[in-house]
């Protein structure tokens, strides 16, 4: 669905797929990308009229993806999955992530620092853009979202209401 009045009416837009469809993240009112499953990528640079199907080198479920700007993006998805672009979509680099557990969703709080979470509590931290990924602690067991306010001050949330919380970056996480 697409809108151009600020949300007051929806347009139904064929995305050129039949492939089950989980995330979407634009880095300005054209460009961005939506992820899904069958390693499903699909990019728009005209604000969502047209979708282009793009290459990701996975057949695995992605759940997630994160658009930092025009060229540079990351998703995330099952097997500990992290894929990155740095040019347009052109190339989906695959990302080491030191787990095989299902990746739910990826934030980033500026184009160098950002937080994956997922099955088994999973929690993963960048501060290099995207090409290197570590794990972090907590007592959750399993987290589906994450966002942060701002640099320091974050949120992740998963099964039995989990709530957890970071005052300091991502480096220690509390129960909320």
């Amino acid at each position: 669905l697409r809108s151009s009045d600020a949300g007051a009416s929806w347009v139904r837009q064929w995305s050129g797929t039949w492939s089950y469809l989980s995330a979407v993240s634009f880095s300005d009112r054209d460009n961005g990308w939506v992820v899904g499953d069958n390693g499903t990528i699909l990019h728009t640079t005209n604000g969502g009229i047209t979708w282009s199907p793009q290459t990701s080198g996975t057949t695995k479920w992605l759940r997630s993806v994160c658009a930092m700007d025009s060229a540079t993006g990351v998703c995330v998805g099952n097997g500990g999955t992290i894929l990155r672009t740095s040019d347009g979509g052109s190339h989906w680099i695959n990302q080491p992530s030191g787990t095989t557990t299902t990746l739910q969703d990826v934030s980033f709080t500026d184009p160098d620092t950002g937080t994956i979470v997922g099955s088994s509590g999973a929690i993963l931290r960048t501060t290099d853009r995207g090409t290197h990924w570590t794990g972090q602690t907590s007592d959750a067991t399993h987290l589906e979202g994450v966002s942060f306010v701002d640099a320091t001050h974050g949120y992740a949330v998963g099964s039995n209401g989990t709530v957890i919380k970071t005052t300091n970056g991502g480096a220690t996480w509390t129960s909320q």
